[in-house]
């Protein structure tokens, strides 16, 4: 008799694949909801357009949505030596103090400062692993937002331009703090959001604040070795009572992107969602045991990603596998620009 075979455990290799560089989307489609979207139930796999979500879903169903807001958190400028650097701001920590991501040629020393966009002088207070403490002479939210630029993906092969002050916004962003848009929420219009509501499907908000680190690769091939940058969520009494009304009537919940997901299952990790501000390093890989979210509304994401691996665990590795297989021989748009999936959540044991 011979024994079963054990698993291997997954390592960054199994979440690779080859992108062609035409499939990343570069600029927005006209229209928000023309996206194609990839509806994926286990192995069934259709072809449908976004603005077609509201058949996909059922009166009862609960979207919710990630209402932060995207900073202009890109800022160039100069040392007191003269040489050039880029900050691209990572999160707030007060009213004055940032952690950033610094570019230069040489690193700035503890108390020295920089002159950001000919406008504003901020003091370097010191490291933080790979990030910097710096502090702005005033309110430094509304500073970045009056002298700073909007951070496009390093991808997107262009600096921003106007139309992307509104377009990488979600039409229900609110809360000022993130680097990078929950770009899921992208998809969605006015119009589609009065057409599911019209349906009976709710819509609920989260306030997940995304970090320039989303797109950071990871860099072990053990991926127990991988550590998480924190990021910081609120959620609302509101939303939890609406997850509850939802679950009361055989509803389903719909995280519109992994953000969205992160910050429900990370309020959940013990038990019940607890309402509340908190700060996640939620790492999803799968065998990860998800409690709250049914379905899931995605964008296409990078290779060896950590959000690869998340709608991985969600969907299935297999099942992931065949639907990039299958987008990428039907041209379907990648990234934040691009096209949208659908996910329904694999049965867990």
């Amino acid at each position: 008799m011979h024994s079963p075979a054990i698993p291997m455990p997954l390592t960054l290799a199994d979440f690779d694949y080859i992108l062609p560089t035409e499939l990343i989307a570069q600029k927005p489609l006209p229209q928000r909801s023309s996206s194609r979207l990839l509806v994926m139930d286990g192995e069934c796999r259709t072809d449908s357009s976004f603005v077609d979500l509201p058949h996909w879903l059922r009166a009862g169903d609960l979207l919710v949505m990630n209402d932060s807001r995207v900073l202009h958190a890109r800022l160039l400028g100069y040392k007191e030596s003269g040489g050039q650097v880029e900050i691209l701001v990572e999160r707030l920590l007060d009213h004055c103090t940032v952690l950033a991501q610094l570019r230069a040629s040489k690193p700035p020393q503890p108390g020295s400062h920089l002159r950001l966009e000919d406008a504003l002088d901020v003091e370097v207070l010191g490291r933080h692993d790979e990030f910097y403490r710096l502090r702005f002479a005033g309110d430094a939210t509304e500073l970045i937002e009056r002298h700073g630029r909007l951070p496009l993906p390093p991808y997107i092969a262009r600096a921003a331009e106007t139309p992307d002050e509104e377009r990488y916004q979600t039409v229900y962003a609110r809360e000022m703090g993130s680097v990078a848009a929950p770009t899921a929420g992208l998809h969605f219009d006015q119009d589609l959001l009065g057409i599911l509501r019209e349906k009976g499907i709710n819509i609920a908000y989260v306030t997940l604040h995304v970090g320039a680190a989303t797109f950071q690769p990871v860099r072990v091939s053990d991926l127990a070795q991988h550590r998480m940058h924190t990021e910081s969520y609120v959620l609302p009494q509101a939303t939890v009572d609406a997850i509850a009304a939802a679950r009361a009537v055989g509803g389903r919940i719909v995280a519109v992107g992994t953000t969205t997901l992160r910050a429900l299952e990370s309020a959940a990790l013990e038990g019940n969602v607890r309402v509340g501000a908190g700060e996640t390093a939620l790492f999803v890989t799968p065998g990860f045991r998800f409690r709250v979210v049914d379905l899931l509304i995605t964008n296409f994401h990078l290779p060896k990603s950590t959000l690869l691996m998340l709608v991985s665990a969600f969907g299935g590795l297999d099942e992931l596998r065949t639907a990039y297989r299958h987008a990428i021989a039907a041209g379907y748009r990648f990234f934040s620009y691009g096209d949208a999936m659908l996910l329904h959540r694999r049965a867990q044991k």
